[in-house]
């Protein structure tokens, strides 16, 4: 009987991450009761344990709860590594040999941008990254676009917080400068780095969309200058956006297959 109740409430608190992680913002302790349908005591033990275990953060200066880093970690490494990642990856080498150009896979973790999945291009002129590896949010295509498409509030709140590092001479390191640039950027659903992570690199992304407003990844392609400008990497957006939507059929087929097992 013991485990039995163990069991259940593990499953309650599996549950609560997943409302959160499906959540398009932070949620209150009556949005999770509504959600779950349980005693708001129950949920607020549950959402204790939760927090002492690092799975689940309160928000600045609220009372509102989102997934934590660990979550997100936890869920990054299951994108990686999860049955998909081999259909992932054939798309990922298809657009790379249209393109010529190495070609990655990136998701939002935190105040970084995290590479899923890379294909590199052929020519030795390259930037080696594995995946799992981590670069800023204010200096590259991915990071700005993937920021562009978060909430108003979260987007704000984290504006307020990056450090701006100039990594290159092009980082955008004005505050206002890159609110503008974020904005510019939603409107034309392209994210642009323009040799502002490293000199002589630039890069072109396009959203993974989940639905109308909500992106859960990003496409990108990058290449050196000496053999690409960006208005030529640009001309490649068509098949990017195509690359986003296969992309795309798979996370939702992915999640309905996770609905269907679960109940």
């Amino acid at each position: 009987m013991k485990s039995n109740q163990s069991n259940s409430a593990a499953i309650r608190a599996f549950r609560i991450l997943e409302i959160l992680a499906e959540s398009k913002r932070p949620l209150s302790l009556g949005d999770i009761v509504d959600a779950i349908e349980l005693p708001k005591p129950t949920v607020h033990r549950i959402l204790q344990q939760l927090q002492e275990s690092w799975l689940i953060v309160r928000t600045a200066g609220s009372r509102h709860y989102e997934c934590s880093n660990r979550v997100n970690r936890l869920s990054l490494n299951l994108m990686m590594n999860s049955g998909p990642a081999a259909e992932r990856h054939a798309i990922l080498r298809n657009l790379v040999s249209q393109i010529g150009e190495t070609c990655n896979l990136t998701m939002l973790s935190g105040t970084e941008i995290v590479y899923i999945d890379r294909v590199e291009t052929q020519w030795p002129l390259r930037v080696h990254l594995q995946p799992g590896s981590t670069v800023p949010l204010h200096c590259t295509a991915t990071g700005k676009l993937l920021l562009s498409f978060l909430p108003k509030g979260k987007r704000d709140r984290l504006l307020n917080i990056l450090p701006l590092r100039a990594i290159s001479e092009n980082t955008i390191t004005d505050r206002r400068a890159l609110r503008r640039e974020i904005e510019e950027t939603r409107r034309r659903k392209i994210g642009i780095n323009n040799q502002e992570n490293l000199l002589g690199i630039i890069a072109v992304a396009v959203p993974v969309m989940l639905d109308r407003n909500r992106a859960c990844a990003s496409i990108a392609a990058q290449a050196p200058v000496v053999r690409m400008s960006l208005d030529q990497l640009l001309a490649y957006v068509p098949a990017l956006r195509q690359a986003a939507e296969s992309i795309r059929e798979i996370f939702l087929r992915t999640k309905e297959e996770a609905l269907h097992n679960r109940t």
